[in-house]
């Protein structure tokens, strides 16, 4: 066990305010997808950082495949409101 090595981390966050999932998937129809009869969250594949978000309407986004802990800041910015 002397050499494992991290593939991917997995991150998860509240950003603390609601997300319009609907608006977000017609924004960006090309790397997201979101089935609210089948699943809550709104699938996000960005392209860089390499990271899949889950993202819900409550705020909440859970954040897979990055490999250092300065993506996951990355990738959330793109949710910030904006005015």
């Amino acid at each position: 066990f002397l050499d494992i090595q991290n593939q991917f981390m997995v991150g998860s966050c509240d950003v603390k305010f609601p997300i319009r999932l609907a608006g977000l998937v017609l924004s960006h129809q090309q790397v997201s997808s979101y089935e609210p009869e089948l699943k809550p969250g709104l699938i996000y594949r960005m392209i860089k950082p390499r990271i899949v978000p889950k993202i819900f309407v409550s705020g909440k986004v859970v954040l897979t495949g990055a490999k250092v802990r300065g993506e996951h800041y990355e990738a959330l910015r793109i949710f910030r409101p904006t005015k």
